[in-house]
């Protein structure tokens, strides 16, 4: 009995998390590399492999342009091997540089111009946010989202809602500039926004515009599934009764646009959330890695695949964003090489670059640690 419930347990964990995180962070990570892979094509460079994963080959084939698309037993990531690359970081083997033939030097990264490497190696991080507009766009077309007019019904007594001023009926018009159309987007603004002062512009019965200056509560709380969040809250409630919440879809046109939106904003709370942890306003506790990842694909996967797709298209974005980043090791590393070569009109000594790779190689490892370290806090508390 005890070895069938032991397998059962490990079936659960196979179907509910484990599917889940390879499926959202494969279809991420496959979408980053094409978009190195497509523009390094056209641009003739000779691919030697298209990688899904590190690590020993499970399985794989050759194109008629002698790629190998392989995928690796260690699902954490990817990589686009170029002619002459020395390790999946697109690092150069200086030796087989210095040996290529005329012809070879044609189909080599490493004597493309410096703007068709930044074209190169930019279209990763690219793909990925066009990746995020994509699933936005396809799922308020088809799926739409639920729309609840942002009308406050009550006010809790000793909230920030009521020492800022808000009264019952009050229709949420703005925060800090940014139009409010909907009860969640007002929902989404706030929970990101404890601490920080707010400008709220409501529309109040026989007052009209009125400019209501409100600081959310920073509250711990737990959702459904046990995760703590630290969140902020306004104190203000809407009844779905009252509100005639609705689910509307969009055409494509309206779709894109707020797809761009919904891309935007994942991207300025990022932002605005590390911006936090620098400055001591917010927690690094929220910082997530590989443990995280697959926790909350399993979670959300419950909710249905609609749900699994929109999560994929915000870590889209959040890789993509972290790419870009001016980290010698990710793509916006050699971005900032290639800035810097293009200002002097020739590349960084090989020595300057080693030291910067490996720099880039520490940071990244320590943030890994520390997401990791974060993971097993954040399960260890729910």
């Amino acid at each position: 009995m005890d070895v069938v419930v032991a397998a059962g347990g490990q079936i659960h964990w196979i179907l509910g998390y484990i599917i889940p995180f390879l499926f959202v962070l494969t279809v991420v990570v496959f979408f980053h590399e094409l978009g190195h892979f497509w523009v390094a094509r056209r641009a003739g460079v000779k691919i030697v492999a298209f990688s899904i994963g590190f690590g020993p080959e499970i399985a794989g084939f050759n194109d008629r342009h002698g790629t190998r698309w392989r995928l690796a037993a260690i699902p954490l990531g990817g990589f686009v091997k170029f002619h002459g690359d020395d390790n999946a970081a697109s690092a150069p083997d200086r030796d087989a540089v210095a040996r290529m033939t005329p012809e070879e030097r044609e189909g080599s990264f490493f004597h493309k111009s410096v703007g068709a490497r930044a074209a190169i190696v930019a279209a990763g991080p690219i793909a990925n946010f066009l990746l995020a507009i994509a699933i936005f766009a396809g799922l308020f077309m088809t799926v739409g989202r639920q729309v609840m007019t942002p009308v406050v019904d009550a006010v809790q007594t000793g909230s920030a809602a009521e020492r800022a001023g808000f009264q019952p009926h009050d229709l949420i018009l703005s925060i800090d500039g940014t139009p409010i159309e909907s009860f969640s987007d007002m929902q989404r603004v706030v929970s990101a926004s404890a601490g920080q002062q707010l400008s709220v512009v409501v529309r109040r019965e026989g007052e009209g515009e009125v400019t209501l200056t409100a600081v959310p509560d920073r509250r711990e709380i737990k959702d459904s599934f046990g995760n703590v969040h630290n969140i902020g809250i306004l104190g203000i409630s809407r009844s779905a009764e009252n509100g005639g919440a609705v689910t509307q879809t969009y055409g494509p046109v309206t779709a894109v646009g707020m797809a761009v939106k919904e891309v935007w904003f994942v991207v300025d709370r990022t932002f605005s959330y590390l911006g936090g942890v620098v400055s001591g306003r917010e927690s690094p506790d929220q910082l997530g890695g590989p443990i995280r990842i697959a926790q909350v694909s399993g979670q959300v996967a419950t909710f249905g695949f609609a749900a699994l797709l929109q999560l994929a298209a915000v870590l889209s974005v959040s890789i993509g964003l972290l790419n870009l980043f001016p980290i010698p090791l990710l793509d916006g590393g050699h971005l900032a090489f290639y800035a810097v070569e293009a200002l002097r009109g020739r590349p960084l000594s090989e020595r300057a670059q080693e030291v910067g790779f490996r720099i880039g190689l520490a940071l990244v490892l320590m943030l890994m640690l520390f997401a990791t370290f974060n993971d097993i806090l954040n399960i260890s508390k729910s």
